[in-house]
């Protein structure tokens, strides 16, 4: 993210002479950015003039991979002279490569494989221009953090992690904890030596971006060594394109030093305590809720899941039938994903210019992904001139599931009302769904893992008995299937006031406590009258399918002046409630807290409207659940909320409130739960009488007093599951895969059907990605809610041999075979590991 270089003007009157005797402190300098957000021509011969020039000077690189390339066509001189002095990659090197993830991601926003593939493609693009370059240290100018970083870093053979990011904590910052060094506990139990926070590391004093690390001060040195911190080390890692060079005053008697050799030679690394981190010791905040950032996290979510099931499912044609996947081709796919996760995209999305803005290069690069992984599905499945009454249905997962799938009707077909289908051993009856001109069918679909199967479409006179039904009885519509009752009640909005799920106890989730109203929604609009709710206002229902396998309607009201319709749809045997919203807006709102109650918009003013949750649009989900726990998935990882409430609305109070796919809320016995999913990365709100709460919309003044409009229509996807027990008996790990990689169809058939190409019983393991490299098939497999005890997998193809690798490639097991295709596997849970498999 690009600043303004102001801070220099401060660092004179913050240094001071070191006494004599005084005990040693150490910095790390060096740079941030690259081509796409900041990153000038010039850089690259000034960063090798400086270091040339002072002898003492060390740099730490976070740089954008992809930076290289056109440094080397358009500077090939300062290319080739930093080449020569990057040569030396010892830990004595005076140039440290800190981040060589492509995109330079946030990593919480984005599943645990993108969060890979970030390391993987930016390492490849490095050293396809620096050979000889190792990456030892994991840090940050930007809070790019995750809580289960450490296993995937010591996958790739990182040594050591760094959780400071002290001049740039616009996005956050994580909890100030611990002394010198950590060891940073992961998971699934992995550690990794890292320097924190640490707990006397204060935020800066009249700054909202800053902590006291960023210019080694004397109150920070002074603080450190009376927590005991022997070696002291402050960061900054400049914004590529400031002209400081040397970062501190020449009269500072701190030591320059790479992080690497910071770990390696300096730091007492002998006595590090041991710290679990939670994903809610990251304390991050974007605006969330903005309607950019809304559009950019879904446009990226769809690409994201788009090419992780496209590329499985060309693994499993590949496998099936003998050829070599396209990996090639995906790479491109992985590329503009990669991009499109850049930090930058998120926290200034209006950046750039007209129509070249971080928002308009998310669009782009997410429509190449998406193009790219679409079209290789089509070369493989689509067969023209096939069988236009077949239906071929595939499974990408390691689960056996039963779903609803929707399916197009050939021409012939049209005419007819009653339709059933057929998978040669059990005939079906199908339902006939009309949308938007469109006439599709759904049926219930059983696949085994990783498999595809084929099924008949025939016109039948028999009429379906119905299973599911929506009955509309006066004030109220009530929806039915074999697992839920659902009564909305018009009078009050259209809110959901019962819900009960027949096959849990006949539990009520919502029937006690819907003063906020179960599926409403409310907020400030302050241009507006104020406070608004949903349940204020008499709602319209629309029956849109009655069933027998698929039953949906529409709910029609208005909030402030703006119209708006929600989408309730309930399946016959599924778990999940699919729900939508469709928000029209009649002129740009504002939506949350006012900020002129406090005088307008200040960058160091601690206070910040847009971390106001509660003020924001917000659909509630008050439950009947007594003493309250919530859980939230984050990549590779479930987290327990440590907080009472996600409530703050100061920059010194940032709490993480930041839901990936679904958030949890169970009762105090972990008897009974309710999961809320979402289609992309947001905000959520919860604590002590305040009810799970989704962020929908904020419109106002965001950072740097950028005005973030709401404008045309806001819509997005969520979804309910109740479930009994906690979240990993009900598996929502599995149920948010399934939610975002459905049972996927295409109009007849693709060659044979794919028998289940691989099994894992009853491991309840995630398959995360089947990728190729060199012949090899590398197969990553997930334990998102399983044991840690050996499980049997089974291969349902020949194989040649089997061998687990790490992320860098290099065999770590060579696990026995038994009976041909079997073999025991353990994987600590919330661990992965990689199957490298050759076949026959």
């Amino acid at each position: 993210m690009q600043r303004t270089a102001i801070y220099v003007m401060f660092l004179s009157c913050l240094c001071f002479i070191q006494p004599a005797g005084a005990q040693q402190r150490y910095f790390v300098d060096g740079y941030h950015g690259g081509i796409y957000g900041h990153y000038p021509l010039w850089q690259t011969q000034f960063m090798t003039d400086t270091l040339l020039k002072y002898k003492q000077w060390q740099i730490n690189l976070e740089i954008e991979p992809e930076t290289w390339d056109t440094v080397q066509l358009r500077d090939p001189d300062g290319y080739a002279h930093f080449k020569a002095l990057f040569s030396d990659s010892s830990t004595a090197a005076r140039i440290e490569f800190v981040n060589p993830a492509y995109g330079q991601s946030y990593m919480y926003m984005a599943g645990g494989e993108s969060m890979i593939r970030q390391l993987y493609y930016g390492i490849e693009k490095i050293k396809s221009h620096f050979p000889q370059a190792t990456f030892q240290t994991y840090s940050s100018e930007e809070p790019c953090f995750t809580s289960a970083l450490p296993q995937v870093l010591r996958s790739f053979g990182f040594k050591y992690a760094v959780l400071k990011n002290p001049n740039t904590c616009w996005g956050g910052y994580v909890k100030n904890y611990g002394g010198e060094i950590m060891d940073w506990v992961g998971p699934d139990g992995t550690t990794i030596k890292m320097v924190p926070r640490y707990a006397s590391e204060q935020l800066e004093d009249n700054s909202t971006w800053q902590t006291t690390a960023w210019v080694n001060s004397k109150a920070y040195i002074s603080s450190a060594l009376a927590a005991g911190i022997k070696n002291p080390v402050g960061m900054c890692l400049q914004d590529a394109g400031w002209k400081n060079g040397l970062w501190l005053s020449k009269n500072d008697p701190s030591v320059y030093t790479t992080w690497r050799n910071y770990f390696a030679h300096i730091a007492d690394t002998a006595n590090a305590q041991r710290w679990r981190v939670s994903q809610q010791d990251i304390k991050v905040s974007l605006v969330w809720g903005a309607q950019v950032l809304q559009r950019i996290a879904q446009q990226v979510r769809v690409a994201e899941n788009n090419i992780l099931q496209s590329e499985k499912m060309a693994g499993m044609y590949a496998i099936a039938n003998s050829k070599p996947l396209q990996q090639d081709a995906f790479d491109k796919a992985w590329r503009t994903l990669l991009l499109s996760q850049h930090h930058d995209c998120w926290i200034v999305p209006y950046n750039g210019h007209k129509g070249d803005t971080w928002a308009d290069k998310v669009v782009g690069w997410t429509t190449t992904s998406n193009n790219i992984a679409d079209s290789i599905i089509r070369s493989l499945l689509y067969t023209p001139g096939n069988d236009k009454s077949a239906i071929t249905v595939y499974n990408s997962s390691l689960a056996r599931r039963k779903e609803m799938v929707t399916a197009g009707l050939p021409d012939a077909l049209l005419q007819q009302t009653n339709f059933t289908v057929s998978d040669g051993a059990t005939t079906i009856a199908a339902q006939l769904v009309k949308t938007n001109n469109k006439t599709t069918i759904v049926f219930p679909a059983t696949i085994a893992p990783m498999s595809s199967k084929v099924y008949k479409i025939s016109s039948t006179n028999a009429v379906v008995n119905t299973a599911a039904m929506v009955v509309e009885n006066g004030n109220t519509v009530i929806m039915q299937t074999d697992l839920y009752i659902l009564v909305i009640d018009k009078n009050r909005g259209g809110a959901v006031t019962s819900l009960i799920a027949k096959k849990i106890g006949n539990h009520e989730f919502a029937g006690n406590n819907t003063a906020k109203g179960f599926n409403a929604l409310q907020g400030n609009f302050y241009d507006e009258g104020g406070y608004e709710s949903s349940l204020d206002r008499r709602a319209t229902v629309e029956i849109l399918d009655k069933g027998p396998w698929l039953i949906r309607v529409a709910i029609h009201n208005q909030i402030a002046s703006h119209r708006y319709t929600q989408y309730i749809t309930m399946q016959q045997g599924m778990e999940r409630i699919d729900l939508s919203l469709k928000i029209t807006w009649s002129v740009n709102p504002r939506i949350g807290e006012d900020y002129a109650q406090h005088g307008g918009y200040d960058g160091k003013d601690l206070h910040k409207a847009f971390y106001n949750d509660t003020a924001k649009l917000i659909l509630t989900f008050p439950l009947n659940l007594a003493q309250q726990k919530l859980y939230v998935d984050a990549p590779f990882d479930v987290t327990a909320a440590q907080q009472d409430n996600t409530f703050f609305n100061t920059w010194d109070s940032i709490k993480n409130n930041v839901i990936l796919n679904w958030a949890d809320v169970t009762d105090g016995a972990g008897k009974y739960g309710l999961a809320l999913f979402t289609d992309h990365t947001t905000s959520y709100s919860h604590g002590t009488n305040f009810p799970l709460a989704l962020t929908v919309q904020y419109a106002g003044v965001g950072l740097w007093g950028r005005d973030y409009a709401a404008n045309g229509t806001t819509e997005i996807n969520y979804a309910l599951i109740p479930h009994a027990g906690n979240w990993k008996k009900a598996m929502l790990c599995t149920e948010a895969q399934n939610w975002n990689e459905p049972l996927y169809t295409t109009t007849g058939v693709a060659g044979n059907a794919i028998k289940s190409l691989l099994n894992c019983g009853n491991a309840k393991w995630l398959l995360s990605s089947i990728t190729q490299q060199n012949g090899t098939y590398l197969i990553r497999l997930f334990n998102a809610e399983g044991d840690n005890k050996p499980h049997t997998l089974t291969f349902n193809f020949p194989i040649k041999a089997v061998t687990l690798v790490d992320l860098a490639g290099n065999i770590t097991q060579q696990p026995v075979i038994d009976n041909g295709n079997q073999l025991q596997l353990a994987i600590p849970e919330k661990g992965f590991v990689t199957l490298a498999v050759t076949t026959n």
